[in-house]
């Protein structure tokens, strides 16, 4: 189950790469326009998406920076967010790598942001969420990037896969 893992690491920071390309495309004006997304903006949006990112990190790992708001802005410019989101999906394929299957079968505990709670919770099942989260909100994005431009990337794993050679093959 550990390699699921590191293809959903691989997965992430090669979809991440790809939608802050198309964002660097945009103009500034349609980059933080708010078009009515749950985070309002595309740069609202990749900002949650690296909030939420550190704060499962630190949960995970006990380390890193924790912002205490789901909508904290941490990087107004796009250039340093995407240098961030780069050290960061970093930080996560390291961190996925040196898991083993007894980790993943281990429980983690956290406090929760919105609504205060002290949660218990195996680490496989958060983990599913942690990358669920991330594909979730890389859609709206996804979203906002076509009704703005017209299109964007293609974020299909089976496109990670036939890239990278990952557990398929060409026939022709």
């Amino acid at each position: 189950m550990t390699s699921r893992y590191a293809t959903l690491a691989a997965y992430n920071a090669w979809a991440n790469q790809r939608i802050y390309a198309a964002a660097e495309t945009l103009s500034e004006a349609d980059y933080r326009a708010d078009r009515g997304a749950f985070f309002k903006s595309v740069h609202g949006t990749l900002n949650h998406l690296l909030v939420a990112d550190r704060i499962w990190m630190k949960r995970f790992t006990g380390e890193g920076e924790h912002p205490n708001r789901l909508d904290a802005i941490l990087h107004e410019d796009l250039a340093a967010l995407r240098a961030a989101r780069a050290a960061e999906d970093a930080r996560i394929a390291r961190w996925i790598g040196g898991l083993s299957a007894e980790d993943l079968a281990g429980v983690i505990r956290y406090r929760t942001i919105t609504n205060p709670h002290t949660v218990e919770q195996e680490l496989a099942p958060a983990l599913d969420h942690f990358f669920n989260h991330q594909t979730h909100h890389r859609g709206q994005v996804h979203a906002l990037l076509t009704a703005i431009a017209g299109e964007a990337p293609s974020l299909d794993l089976i496109l990670l896969q036939r890239e990278s050679g990952t557990g398929i093959r060409l026939l022709d």
